[in-house]
């Protein structure tokens, strides 16, 4: 069974597109086929693999709205069995022209529906917006996965998303459910980062992941070489949080089968 999670937080700088990066290529490291889908028209994760978005003949905005075969866009992303389908610049007028379009709420489970059973997980990573692209997502997805950054309005805009979760798995994904919440940039000696740590426990009781990722400069390096932390600097705090954030979403594999 394929799990397609979507990691969605409408708001921006939380880490959504670092954990695309890093929970994708610690997956496949443990061994896992995994797929990154990139929807965000800032292409911070296609970047983030070291992808030159400039030279790019195919990319998802072709395969959502011009025909493009979603396998005919796949890129290998640097890592064993790790693929990418990468944005560019091209996605940002995506928005206005899916309003129009047949089946829009659909279009990316259609799309991706060839290329399931050839891998284990596929990660998409959302706009920093509830528009039409997250929407597809949620759609085309079997799970959320939702970063939270460790800070004062952490919980700001979640009862927003978790209502549209809602509402998308009432009217076009009735099996869509809650991965877990990902404390992200979480520093325990601070006590607001314990503090909010405990208030998003109680936001979302026992759907909070053990992990939390830390602030960490060498998760924030590692975008520049193109590279996940897992091959920039496997012994580094960042690169290890997400190879346990990994080992945990596999963990529950066996639950959802």
């Amino acid at each position: 069974m394929t799990r397609t999670i979507a990691i969605v937080n409408q708001k921006g700088g939380v880490g959504k597109s670092t954990t695309a990066v890093n929970l994708g290529a610690s997956l496949a490291l443990l061994g896992h086929s995994v797929l990154l889908i990139d929807i965000d028209p800032q292409g911070n994760t296609s970047s983030g693999l070291g992808i030159d978005k400039r030279g790019l003949e195919r990319d998802i905005y072709g395969v959502l709205l011009s025909g493009v075969p979603a396998a005919d866009a796949v890129l290998p992303a640097g890592v064993a069995n790790l693929d990418i389908i990468p944005a560019t610049m091209a996605l940002a007028g995506a928005e206005i022209e899916l309003v129009s379009a047949l089946s829009r709420e659909t279009r990316l489970k259609t799309v991706l529906a060839p290329l399931a059973s050839r891998y284990e997980f596929v990660l998409i990573d959302c706009p920093p917006s509830l528009g039409l692209l997250t929407l597809n997502a949620l759609t085309a997805a079997s799970e959320v996965l939702i970063p939270v950054q460790a800070e004062y309005y952490a919980l700001e805009g979640l009862s927003q998303l978790t209502s549209v979760v809602q509402r998308i798995r009432e009217a076009l994904n009735p099996n869509l459910r809650l991965t877990g919440v990902l404390v992200t940039m979480f520093d325990g000696r601070t006590k607001l980062a314990t503090e909010v740590l405990d208030e998003v426990n109680a936001y979302f009781p026992d759907q909070v992941f053990r992990t939390q990722i830390p602030r960490n400069i060498r998760l924030s390096e590692a975008p520049s070489f193109g590279k996940p932390a897992a091959l920039f600097d496997v012994k580094s705090r960042g690169a290890q949080a997400y190879l346990a954030l990994a080992r945990e979403v596999a963990a529950g594999t066996e639950a959802v089968r």
